[in-house]
């Protein structure tokens, strides 16, 4: 697999696992075009990838990501008025966050995001379309674009399906801020963590687990769980019947089943037979 050149993120794969930092320390890793173009291009790539199984994604310098670049959005005359005929550039943006959002969340691979630091705008957004959170017991959350006169605009229906409509309301209509803690009893993450120790501790068990399951059964289980709330329910159920004749018949199902009556790993899991 051939991982695109990035400016605003650190990349390094490590047995099946790309680890992926956002890496604008000094802006708190707010997220400007070309971080989402790398964003977008990195999951694009791994789209089609069966070499990564699972993407950890963190920020650089103690925080997640504070959101989008406001200085940039600003700057530079990108808010001049569309000529007639031209789309308004900033909608086009816009659209592009949300664009990468869907192919975060649609990934094939586990995405387990850390979260530290300031978990802000864009940055929520991003947690939101994680597989599975880990979130640092200080770490700040919130949704202010509004106190910035701003919608939330492609981050919302994904708040939304991440922790319900009525929460998603009072969030992103108040600016309210919050902590770990809080962000666990809303079902944003997942679990907790102290300090860098507990974080590695934690995310090694949970990488233990993630690769213990199959890589082709574990991206048919994310679209099955995708198209769900999406399609009509007889359409989810009869694409899933699909998937599920597909594995049967491929070959995960019976290294699978097989690996399960021996009381052995199977092939994929770490330790197994012929591991991958």
């Amino acid at each position: 697999m051939n991982l695109p050149e990035t400016k605003t993120l650190l990349l390094s794969l490590d047995q099946g696992v790309l680890h992926l930092t956002l890496n604008r320390p000094e802006s708190r890793n707010a997220m400007n075009r070309t971080m989402v173009e790398e964003l977008t291009a990195v999951f694009d790539v791994l789209r089609d990838s069966r070499d990564v199984r699972a993407v950890v994604m963190r920020g650089a310098g103690g925080h997640f990501c504070a959101g989008g670049d406001l200085k940039e959005m600003m700057a530079g005359g990108g808010l001049k008025p569309p000529q007639p005929g031209e789309a308004d550039p900033v909608a086009v943006f816009s659209r592009t966050f949300g664009t990468m959002l869907r192919k975060a969340a649609q990934a094939p691979q586990v995405v387990v995001a850390v979260l530290e630091g300031a978990v802000l705008a864009g940055g929520f957004g991003l947690a939101c379309v994680s597989d599975i959170a880990l979130a640092q017991v200080d770490a700040k959350f919130g949704v202010p674009e509004t106190t910035r006169g701003l919608p939330p605009a492609q981050i919302a229906p994904f708040i939304v399906e991440r922790i319900g409509l009525t929460q998603a309301r009072r969030l992103c209509l108040t600016g309210a801020q919050f902590k770990g803690a809080e962000a666990l009893r809303l079902g944003l993450v997942h679990d907790c963590y102290g300090d860098e120790g507990e974080l590695q501790s934690k995310l090694s068990a949970l990488l233990e687990q993630i690769l213990g399951c199959a890589p082709g059964a574990n991206a048919m289980t994310k679209e099955i769980i995708f198209n769900a709330g999406r399609l009509d329910m007889d359409e989810v159920l009869d694409d899933a019947a699909r998937k599920f004749a597909q594995a049967v018949r491929g070959g995960e199902a019976p290294e699978g089943i097989t690996a399960f009556m021996q009381k052995r790993k199977p092939r994929w899991a770490q330790g197994g037979k012929d591991a991958v």
